[in-house]
């Protein structure tokens, strides 16, 4: 699934995810080296841009800030510019960007300040590029409703057809409130040119231009909560050369079949924290892909993703559980993952490492790959969709996966007969306890090739 230009780093996190009071899905570090996209727009960020140099010293991964508090989190001031009281009309109908792009320059100037999208209101405006630097302390706080055009048909076509919201180049600004971002993505989901299913299960063609719905494009310590945000026309948030990002009590949905809904997406970023969120919504050919790492790779690309941990979740009816992917003739590492405390409900593939992904038919072998190595599946129960096998490791034929350790990992059928046969293709680790299904195919020690694997880290 995606993208044109620098081929990312993401964790998809679009299954339906529940992360309890103490859990995290934590993104500590990861980059990616590719081609820039040369139809980008000079009058936007460009959509796939890797930052050269951090804006600021990598802050530490967030941590929880509400462990305990069933409180909404959000953040107040004294200095409030209501878009209403620069002309936003809120009647759902009205084009009101002028109104918050009044609102916001008056808001970034002043320190601690909060932009306010009133409750009880529906508010529309176009793709927008909320830029910094601004004051610190900024809050953007919508308690009302917030929603694009109604569908491509009514896209200016002067705007990106690739994202709507973006906040750009700012430090110390948080996106929350009691409202809802409403994506109207429906139009866009029944675009011809959107892989959709077709007769007997099949997929018909796809994909094409969508506009993720939030983007984060070079800013450091942000904080999003509370907020409901559903049924975007792509991506629901996007964080794009960020660093220092905590999400937390958020509400992403969409329709099960909508295509390419990714919840959270994250690329060319350090410093994530992920809590006490809920994510439900659609890929092309499922209710869901899980939780991915990945793809990567892709055009010869170099990868680097390190230090990722995702613990208590849960993931229903998805077709993936823990994934990661790569692209044949890529580079690069994946590197310390720790999957931890997920409950899986009728999954189809509960873990897989694929290193042969691609989108067609047409993909050639190639000797090169990206180095997976030191992965901890910890405590990973429940249940499996018997169409598959619930762990398959697939590895590149040159660059085989090390150090993969399984520990407590009962997997059982949702309904049918119990799959005993686990793929693996040159997978190296350990059980550390007996993993049911039985694993045998995890070769243990080392590949005689090792040593070549170290030109692949980053």
């Amino acid at each position: 699934m995606e993208l044109n230009g620098v081929f990312i780093v993401m964790i998809w996190v679009v299954a339906i995810l529940f992360v309890e009071n103490s859990s995290n899905v934590n993104g500590r570090y990861h980059f990616h080296k590719g081609k820039k996209d040369e139809d980008s727009s000079v009058s936007s960020p460009p959509e796939n841009a890797v930052p050269s140099t951090p804006a600021q010293p990598l802050p530490s991964v967030p941590s929880d800030p509400y462990p305990n508090d069933p409180g909404t989190g959000n953040s107040t001031s004294d200095c409030v510019f209501d878009v209403t009281d620069f002309g936003a009309v809120g009647d759902g109908c009205t084009d009101d960007t002028a109104a918050f792009k009044a609102a916001w320059k008056a808001a970034c100037a002043v320190e601690s300040a909060t932009l306010l999208v009133p409750s009880n209101l529906c508010f529309k405006i176009t793709s927008t590029i909320f830029s910094g630097p601004c004051k610190p302390g900024l809050v953007f706080k919508v308690d009302g409703t917030l929603m694009p055009p109604d569908g491509p048909e009514s896209w200016p076509k002067a705007d990106s057809p690739r994202q709507w919201l973006v906040f750009y180049r700012l430090d110390q600004m948080t996106l929350t409130g009691s409202g809802t971002i409403e994506g109207n993505g429906q139009k866009w989901w029944e675009l011809p040119c959107k892989p959709h299913r077709g007769p007997n299960g099949s997929t018909l063609p796809g994909p094409c231009d969508s506009p993720a719905l939030i983007r984060f494009f070079m800013s450091s310590n942000l904080a999003v909560n509370s907020l409901r945000i559903q049924n975007s026309p792509m991506f629901h948030m996007k964080f794009d050369g960020c660093e220092g990002v905590l999400i937390e009590k958020l509400s992403i949905s969409s329709p099960k079949l909508s295509p390419n809904t990714d919840g959270i997406h994250i690329e060319n970023t350090k410093g994530v924290g992920i809590y006490n969120s809920m994510i439900s919504n659609g890929v092309t050919c499922g209710p869901s892909h899980g939780i991915s790492i990945g793809s990567l790779g892709v055009h010869n690309s170099q990868a680097c993703v390190s230090n990722i941990t995702v613990r208590n979740a849960v993931i229903r009816d998805s077709d993936n559980g823990l994934r990661i992917k790569t692209w044949q003739g890529g580079s690069g590492s994946v590197s310390d993952i720790l999957f931890e405390n997920i409950q899986m409900e009728n999954v189809r593939n509960c873990i897989i490492v694929d290193q042969y992904y691609c989108l067609s038919k047409d993909c050639l072998n190639q000797t090169s790959a990206v180095f997976v190595n030191q992965v901890l599946y910890k405590n990973i129960k429940g249940t499996y969709d018997v169409r598959n096998t619930p762990i398959h490791f697939a590895c590149s034929d040159s660059v085989a996966c090390t150090n993969i350790t399984m520990s407590e990992v009962e997997l059982l059928p949702h309904e049918g007969e119990l799959v005993e046969d686990p793929f693996c293709w040159n997978a190296f680790g350990i059980q550390e306890t007996l993993t049911i299904p039985p694993i045998d195919c995890l070769q243990e020690g080392e590949p005689q090739n090792v040593a070549e694997t170290s030109e692949y880290s980053c």
